[in-house]
């Protein structure tokens, strides 16, 4: 297991060196001046001239990009533009809003669509199973956006149960914080919650005919014992690979997601960024969304050898 992890994470850092080059050039290549979101629309040419020399934006990008990695490396993300805040303080604050809404939103995609997989899979061809993929499918087809306006007119405007935006740290008032997070969450989840629906169904018919599952039947084991101990975690395998393809996917609904909600996460801090030409805070928040992806990747690679003990490492 500890070679299996040292090589995944030596895959990792050449990973991270090309998508941090992409995005630092990317950014730079976005029409705009960043020294007029600084020094203002009634700024001169000299003025901007001399603000874009002492930023350095005046060098190859080759350069600039050394001088940043450099910088990056040593924990200095520079500052934000418009308002010379530490682009790392800013990320301190943001990442845990979003990390809890990525996490929240995969648990609730698994506890939602795991168990109608198995339903749908167990009621196969019967009006439990029409229903449960017309549901998948649903989710499926709905944007993000839209998933989440319908969500705040049905539990905030109609029924009055949840708050329609806002954030509380969950170490504050674990209760009110998980009730501004649970829209948004479900928000961003209930697409994965019906793709995990149609990978579980698919995956449990696939073992549900196996081999193994009627010699286990015909010994004289229960159902529930078949479904749980011989079934599902054979089953599960396929599920976790598709939750971990889509976790990019979580983290771009997240962007949306907390712009229609007014979470000030990192989905919003990239939204401003971008509008407002303030490269470092841009740069500093892909940079970590990026992390997070490949870090969670790895811990689903991970699992794999905890749910089948036959891969080897």
């Amino acid at each position: 297991m500890k070679r299996y992890l040292l090589s995944r994470l030596l895959q990792i850092i050449p990973v991270i060196i090309v998508v941090s080059f992409a995005v630092f050039s990317m950014t730079l290549l976005v029409p705009g001046d960043p020294t007029i979101t600084v020094l203002g629309e009634m700024s001169t040419a000299e003025q901007r001239a001399s603000l874009r020399e002492t930023m350095g934006l005046d060098l190859p990008i080759p350069v600039q990009y050394g001088n940043w990695l450099r910088r990056t490396l040593s924990g200095d993300l520079g500052r934000a533009l418009r308002s010379q805040e530490p682009v790392v303080d800013m990320l301190r604050q943001r990442v845990p809003i979003t990390l809890q809404l990525t996490l929240m939103s995969i648990a609730l995609a698994i506890l939602i669509g795991v168990p109608c997989g198995i339903l749908a899979a167990l009621k196969r061809n019967t009006w439990v199973d029409t229903g449960v993929s017309f549901f998948a499918l649903s989710n499926m087809a709905l944007p993000h956006f839209w998933t989440g306006m319908l969500l705040i007119m049905l539990f905030c405007i109609y029924l009055g149960w949840l708050p329609p935006s806002g954030y509380i740290p969950f170490f504050d008032d674990p209760l009110q914080s998980l009730k501004l997070m649970l829209l948004p969450s479900l928000t961003v989840g209930a697409g994965l919650a019906g793709l995990v629906m149609r990978q579980t169904r698919a995956a449990m018919l696939e073992v549900l005919s196996a081999d193994y599952i009627r010699t286990a039947k015909a010994k004289g084991a229960r159902d529930r014992r078949v479904l749980l101990h011989h079934a599902l975690p054979n089953a599960a395998i396929p599920v976790v690979t598709v939750v971990g393809l889509q976790v990019g996917a979580l983290m771009g609904g997240a962007v949306v997601t907390e712009t229609v909600f007014s979470l000030p996460g990192l989905g919003s801090m990239m939204v401003n960024g971008i509008f407002e030409r303030d490269f470092p805070s841009v740069q500093g928040a892909i940079l970590v969304v990026v992390l997070c992806i490949l870090l969670l990747n790895l811990l689903i690679d991970v699992s794999y050898q905890l749910l089948d003990k036959r891969i080897s490492s």
